[in-house]
Protein backbone atom coordinates (compact mmCIF):
# COMPACT_ATOMS: atom_id res chain seq x y z
CA UNK A 1 0.00 0.00 0.00
CA UNK A 2 1.12 3.57 -0.64
CA UNK A 3 1.46 5.94 2.30
CA UNK A 4 2.56 9.56 1.97
CA UNK A 5 3.42 11.32 5.23
CA UNK A 6 1.27 8.84 7.15
CA UNK A 7 -1.71 9.26 4.80
CA UNK A 8 -3.10 6.33 2.79
CA UNK A 9 -3.30 7.15 -0.92
CA UNK A 10 -3.75 5.52 -4.31
CA UNK A 11 -2.22 6.41 -7.64
CA UNK A 12 -5.12 6.59 -10.10
CA UNK A 13 -6.81 9.52 -11.78
CA UNK A 14 -8.46 11.85 -9.26
CA UNK A 15 -11.78 13.64 -9.23
CA UNK A 16 -13.91 10.54 -8.64
CA UNK A 17 -15.84 11.83 -5.62
CA UNK A 18 -14.16 15.11 -4.73
CA UNK A 19 -11.27 13.41 -2.96
CA UNK A 20 -8.23 15.50 -2.07
CA UNK A 21 -4.90 15.07 -3.84
CA UNK A 22 -1.57 14.80 -2.03
CA UNK A 23 1.66 14.97 -4.04
CA UNK A 24 -0.20 13.66 -7.09
CA UNK A 25 -1.90 10.81 -5.22
CA UNK A 26 -5.57 10.38 -4.30
CA UNK A 27 -6.19 10.50 -0.54
CA UNK A 28 -8.11 7.43 0.63
CA UNK A 29 -10.29 8.71 3.47
CA UNK A 30 -10.97 6.20 6.29
CA UNK A 31 -14.18 8.03 7.20
CA UNK A 32 -15.51 7.47 3.68
CA UNK A 33 -14.19 3.93 3.22
CA UNK A 34 -14.27 1.01 5.65
CA UNK A 35 -11.42 -0.66 3.79
CA UNK A 36 -9.28 2.43 4.30
CA UNK A 37 -10.21 2.36 8.00
CA UNK A 38 -8.99 -1.24 8.14
CA UNK A 39 -5.63 -0.21 6.69
CA UNK A 40 -5.35 2.61 9.23
CA UNK A 41 -5.93 -0.02 11.94
CA UNK A 42 -2.93 -1.91 10.54
CA UNK A 43 -5.03 -4.97 9.67
CA UNK A 44 -5.57 -4.70 5.91
CA UNK A 45 -4.49 -7.18 3.24
CA UNK A 46 -1.89 -5.86 0.84
CA UNK A 47 -3.45 -5.26 -2.57
CA UNK A 48 -1.25 -6.53 -5.41
CA UNK A 49 -1.17 -5.55 -9.13
CA UNK A 50 -1.98 -9.17 -10.09
CA UNK A 51 -5.05 -9.45 -7.87
CA UNK A 52 -8.60 -9.99 -9.11
CA UNK A 53 -11.19 -8.76 -6.62
CA UNK A 54 -14.91 -9.47 -6.29
CA UNK A 55 -16.44 -6.49 -4.51
CA UNK A 56 -19.95 -7.00 -3.11
CA UNK A 57 -21.87 -3.85 -2.23
CA UNK A 58 -19.99 -1.54 -4.56
CA UNK A 59 -22.42 1.36 -3.98
CA UNK A 60 -21.28 4.56 -5.72
CA UNK A 61 -17.81 3.23 -6.43
CA UNK A 62 -15.87 5.31 -3.91
CA UNK A 63 -13.83 2.46 -2.43
CA UNK A 64 -13.99 0.47 -5.67
CA UNK A 65 -12.11 3.27 -7.43
CA UNK A 66 -9.26 3.12 -4.92
CA UNK A 67 -9.08 -0.67 -5.04
CA UNK A 68 -8.92 -0.49 -8.84
CA UNK A 69 -5.85 1.77 -8.56
CA UNK A 70 -3.98 -1.13 -6.95
CA UNK A 71 -5.23 -4.34 -8.59
CA UNK A 72 -5.70 -6.00 -11.98
CA UNK A 73 -9.51 -6.29 -12.05
CA UNK A 74 -12.46 -5.41 -9.80
CA UNK A 75 -15.80 -7.13 -10.34
CA UNK A 76 -18.11 -4.61 -8.67
CA UNK A 77 -21.56 -5.91 -7.71
CA UNK A 78 -24.33 -3.47 -6.79
CA UNK A 79 -28.10 -3.97 -6.70
CA UNK A 80 -29.58 -0.50 -6.14
CA UNK A 81 -30.25 1.48 -9.34
CA UNK A 82 -29.26 4.95 -8.10
CA UNK A 83 -25.74 4.12 -6.82
CA UNK A 84 -25.31 1.90 -9.86
CA UNK A 85 -25.53 5.00 -12.04
CA UNK A 86 -22.59 6.54 -10.18
CA UNK A 87 -20.70 3.24 -10.32
CA UNK A 88 -21.09 3.15 -14.09
CA UNK A 89 -19.59 6.64 -14.32
CA UNK A 90 -16.60 5.51 -12.23
CA UNK A 91 -16.18 2.36 -14.31
CA UNK A 92 -16.29 4.43 -17.49
CA UNK A 93 -13.09 6.17 -16.40
CA UNK A 94 -11.24 2.99 -15.47
CA UNK A 95 -10.66 -0.01 -17.70
CA UNK A 96 -10.31 -2.56 -14.92
CA UNK A 97 -13.72 -2.18 -13.20
CA UNK A 98 -16.48 -4.56 -14.31
CA UNK A 99 -19.78 -3.15 -13.00
CA UNK A 100 -22.43 -5.80 -12.35
CA UNK A 101 -25.99 -4.89 -11.39
CA UNK A 102 -27.13 -7.91 -9.41
CA UNK A 103 -28.25 -9.18 -6.03
CA UNK A 104 -25.13 -10.47 -4.25
CA UNK A 105 -27.15 -13.38 -2.87
CA UNK A 106 -27.97 -14.58 -6.41
CA UNK A 107 -24.53 -15.58 -7.67
CA UNK A 108 -25.97 -17.55 -10.58
CA UNK A 109 -26.76 -14.28 -12.39
CA UNK A 110 -23.15 -13.12 -12.55
CA UNK A 111 -21.17 -16.37 -12.28
CA UNK A 112 -20.46 -16.40 -16.06
CA UNK A 113 -18.79 -12.96 -15.77
CA UNK A 114 -16.45 -13.59 -12.85
CA UNK A 115 -13.06 -15.29 -13.12
CA UNK A 116 -11.37 -16.96 -10.19
CA UNK A 117 -10.54 -14.26 -7.67
CA UNK A 118 -7.80 -13.59 -5.14
CA UNK A 119 -9.88 -11.45 -2.80
CA UNK A 120 -13.57 -11.36 -1.93
CA UNK A 121 -14.60 -8.07 -0.32
CA UNK A 122 -18.10 -7.73 1.10
CA UNK A 123 -19.74 -4.54 2.34
CA UNK A 124 -23.45 -5.35 2.17
CA UNK A 125 -26.08 -4.22 4.69
CA UNK A 126 -28.04 -7.47 5.02
CA UNK A 127 -29.16 -9.71 7.92
CA UNK A 128 -27.47 -12.70 6.25
CA UNK A 129 -24.05 -11.26 5.55
CA UNK A 130 -22.38 -14.55 6.40
CA UNK A 131 -24.58 -16.52 4.02
CA UNK A 132 -23.96 -14.10 1.17
CA UNK A 133 -20.21 -14.23 1.73
CA UNK A 134 -20.23 -18.03 1.75
CA UNK A 135 -22.18 -18.19 -1.52
CA UNK A 136 -19.64 -15.93 -3.18
CA UNK A 137 -16.65 -17.77 -1.71
CA UNK A 138 -17.12 -20.26 -4.56
CA UNK A 139 -15.29 -17.74 -6.77
CA UNK A 140 -12.25 -17.63 -4.46
CA UNK A 141 -9.08 -19.49 -5.26
CA UNK A 142 -7.97 -21.96 -2.59
CA UNK A 143 -5.98 -19.92 -0.13
CA UNK A 144 -7.71 -16.78 -1.33
CA UNK A 145 -8.62 -14.00 1.08
CA UNK A 146 -11.98 -12.68 2.18
CA UNK A 147 -12.73 -9.41 3.95
CA UNK A 148 -16.22 -8.99 5.36
CA UNK A 149 -17.26 -5.61 6.73
CA UNK A 150 -19.79 -6.78 9.30
CA UNK A 151 -22.57 -4.24 9.85
CA UNK A 152 -23.68 -5.63 13.20
CA UNK A 153 -26.74 -3.37 13.55
CA UNK A 154 -28.03 -4.47 10.15
CA UNK A 155 -27.80 -8.11 11.26
CA UNK A 156 -29.48 -7.69 14.65
CA UNK A 157 -30.16 -4.21 15.99
CA UNK A 158 -31.00 -5.55 19.47
CA UNK A 159 -27.99 -7.82 19.96
CA UNK A 160 -24.60 -6.90 21.39
CA UNK A 161 -22.30 -6.23 18.40
CA UNK A 162 -19.64 -8.44 20.02
CA UNK A 163 -22.10 -11.35 20.08
CA UNK A 164 -23.03 -10.77 16.43
CA UNK A 165 -19.35 -10.90 15.51
CA UNK A 166 -18.82 -14.12 17.49
CA UNK A 167 -21.81 -15.84 15.84
CA UNK A 168 -20.58 -14.83 12.38
CA UNK A 169 -17.11 -16.21 13.10
CA UNK A 170 -18.68 -19.52 14.10
CA UNK A 171 -20.64 -19.73 10.85
CA UNK A 172 -17.52 -19.12 8.78
CA UNK A 173 -15.44 -21.62 10.74
CA UNK A 174 -18.10 -24.29 10.29
CA UNK A 175 -17.99 -23.75 6.51
CA UNK A 176 -14.28 -24.03 5.77
CA UNK A 177 -13.36 -20.36 6.19
CA UNK A 178 -10.38 -19.66 8.44
CA UNK A 179 -10.72 -16.50 10.52
CA UNK A 180 -7.28 -14.92 10.50
CA UNK A 181 -8.25 -11.94 12.65
CA UNK A 182 -11.05 -9.50 13.40
CA UNK A 183 -10.91 -5.76 13.87
CA UNK A 184 -13.39 -3.13 15.04
CA UNK A 185 -13.36 -0.01 12.87
CA UNK A 186 -13.75 2.58 15.62
CA UNK A 187 -13.40 5.55 15.57
CA UNK A 188 -14.08 5.70 11.85
CA UNK A 189 -17.20 3.48 11.68
CA UNK A 190 -19.24 2.61 14.77
CA UNK A 191 -20.44 -0.97 15.38
CA UNK A 192 -18.62 -2.21 12.27
CA UNK A 193 -16.18 -5.10 12.49
CA UNK A 194 -13.89 -6.41 9.78
CA UNK A 195 -13.30 -10.14 9.44
CA UNK A 196 -10.14 -11.07 7.58
CA UNK A 197 -10.39 -14.67 6.44
CA UNK A 198 -8.81 -17.32 4.24
CA UNK A 199 -10.53 -20.00 2.17
CA UNK A 200 -9.07 -23.38 3.11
Amino acid sequence: MIWVSGVLVSSGEGGVYGERILHGYRIWDPYRSKLAALFYAGQGIELEPCHRVLYLGAANGTTVSHVSDYVDTVYAVEFAPKPMQDLLMVAGRRRNIVPIMADASRTEFYAPLVERIDLLYQDVAHPDQAGIALKNAVFLKDGGSMIVMLKTRSIDVRADPVEVLARTCEVFSENGILIERTCWLNPYHQDHAALICTKI
